[in-house]
């Protein structure tokens, strides 16, 4: 990425930061928002300390050109809290989409003020962008399937107890067990 856009970038961080963390706020019922957006501290509100902590780090991330396998943990952080909270897969990953557009103006702002950032350096930094939302989108799945895995195996676990305590009130009553457990543990 040319020096120039990083520069921009860097400068413009704190309003871009602003607004991206506003725009995944928005994708919150209205008081969840606002408690989300006034706890930022990891004790008091770790999903608001999270999701801002998270997209900061990948802001840094993007600007300095850090692998992505770097960026994951930050990503998948946020995405986890998505996926546990029922978010569609598009609309986990949605708030990322934003970044380019909010990116992309705070560039003009500054770019037009000054000497104009070329096309081609502004998509490579948006085509990066879109890497991440990929990124994502595997996460959040991966995040889905474990608690899917993890709801299975809860409901294995729950009959199989019931299974048991069936048996042992058949053998208080002098029964021998009814019910073989089928290998569910």
């Amino acid at each position: 990425m040319e020096t120039k856009l990083k520069d921009i970038l860097r400068e413009k961080k704190p309003a871009i930061l602003k607004r991206w963390f506003d725009v995944v706020m928005e994708t919150y019922p209205a008081e969840a928002a606002g408690f989300y957006k006034g706890a930022k501290n990891r004790f008091t509100g770790p999903v608001g300390y999270t999701i801002h902590e998270g997209i900061d780090g990948l802001i840094d991330g993007l600007i300095n050109e850090v692998p992505f396998e770097e960026l994951s943990p930050l990503l998948d952080s946020i995405i986890k809290i998505r996926a546990v909270q029922k978010f569609s897969p598009s609309q986990a990953v949605a708030f990322i989409f934003h970044l380019k557009k909010i990116a992309s103006e705070e560039v003009e702002n500054v770019s037009s003020a000054h000497s104009a950032i070329d096309a081609a350096t502004l998509s490579t930094f948006e085509s990066k962008i879109d890497d991440l939302a990929l990124t994502a989108f595997d996460l959040y799945m991966q995040a889905r399937e474990k608690i899917n895995e993890l709801k299975v195996e809860e409901a294995k676990n729950m009959v199989y107890r019931l299974i048991q305590r069936q048996n042992q009130l058949y053998e208080m009553q002098g029964q021998g067990p009814k019910i073989e457990t089928l290998n569910l543990k």
